[in-house]
């Protein structure tokens, strides 16, 4: 899928804008309306219970969104497609449906992953739906990376220590189009010697102040259905939502089949085997099942810190 100008690009620079990945018929639209019905159950409940007040039929799927934010009522993690990095409980909620599970496994995807790091690809489980509000309607203490600005940082510093040599690639895709006003992504090119740069775990984890000049990022615009490809070690982060609407997206990563994940106690699975096609996960409630497997599994053990960085690291003082 990809040329090999483009291979090229990503290979020097670490970074790669592709448009078309994802059909809006087949494979976006099912994502929608998947999330739609669930919004529709997660607001149902919340104005059954007070927590809403406006009449849900008078409301999109924007406005739920909207008027549950304003209410606190957290629909991130009941829509996210991973457990959360602090303490897992037996009733955390997450959502694994089989529209996502078909995005996840597009062959338009997979192809542009296969060009970058080989046939062998499991679907890595760090991995998380991002849905931006505007940043008027932020609460003053909102610091998650999946709901506001992301702070500059590498994808392989932000995993754990056990996958510092896999090879991995990061996609973001765009359910929605992703423009500077709107808090689209921005990147620092990778340099030819770039290693981890150190992070503190400041409101987010991020990259140490003093190692990203941020006059010199360049954003990365890309229509809805696009992706924009990472390689670890690529500094990178996203602009504030300076619009009135929401800016949808999906990060996701892939990896070379039996390397480490850096999330060792999630589960991953086989999206793409050339050498053994019969390995590859094709039933989507069989995914699901993991995923609540490994929540019953961690709920009842001490949590797992995902973070590997501190607050008083090296240059973090």
């Amino acid at each position: 899928m990809l040329t090999t100008q483009q291979i090229d690009f990503f290979n020097t620079h670490g970074y790669l804008v592709v448009e078309n990945v994802l059909d809006q018929a087949t494979v976006l639209d099912p994502v929608r309306a998947e999330y739609g019905a669930l919004l529709n159950r997660l607001y149902a409940g919340w104005f059954a219970q007070g927590r809403v007040t406006t009449p849900p039929e008078t409301l999109d799927f924007w406005g739920k969104l909207l008027e549950a934010y304003r209410a606190k009522c957290d629909w991130f993690q009941p829509m996210d497609i991973s457990l959360p990095g602090d303490k897992i409980h037996a009733d955390t909620p997450f959502h694994f449906g089989p529209a996502v599970f078909d995005m996840l496994t597009a062959p338009r995807l997979l192809d542009a992953v296969e060009c970058l790091i080989g046939p062998e690809l499991t679907s890595n489980p760090i991995q998380h739906v991002r849905i931006k509000p505007p940043a008027q309607d932020l609460a003053q203490d909102e610091v998650r990376a999946h709901i506001t600005a992301t702070d500059w940082h590498q994808d392989r510093a932000v995993a754990l220590e056990e996958a510092d040599s896999t090879d991995m690639v990061t996609v973001w895709l765009a359910v929605t189009d992703a423009t500077v006003e709107n808090g689209c992504l921005q990147v620092q090119p990778k340099t030819r010697d770039q290693d981890i740069l150190p992070h503190c775990a400041k409101t987010q984890t991020g990259i140490a102040d003093g190692f990203v000049d941020a006059s010199t990022a360049l954003p990365l615009p890309v229509k809805s259905g696009g992706a924009v490809l990472f390689h670890p070690l690529t500094p990178h982060g996203s602009l504030a939502n300076q619009t009135d609407g929401f800016r949808w997206s999906f990060d996701i990563r892939f990896n070379v089949t039996g390397q480490p994940t850096g999330r060792g106690h999630f589960p991953d699975f086989i999206a793409r085997s050339r050498a053994k096609p019969d390995t590859e996960l094709r039933d989507w409630r069989e995914w699901k099942t993991m995923w609540e497997e490994a929540r019953a599994r961690l709920a009842e053990r001490p949590h797992i810190d995902i973070h590997r960085w501190t607050s008083d690291a090296p240059f973090c003082a």
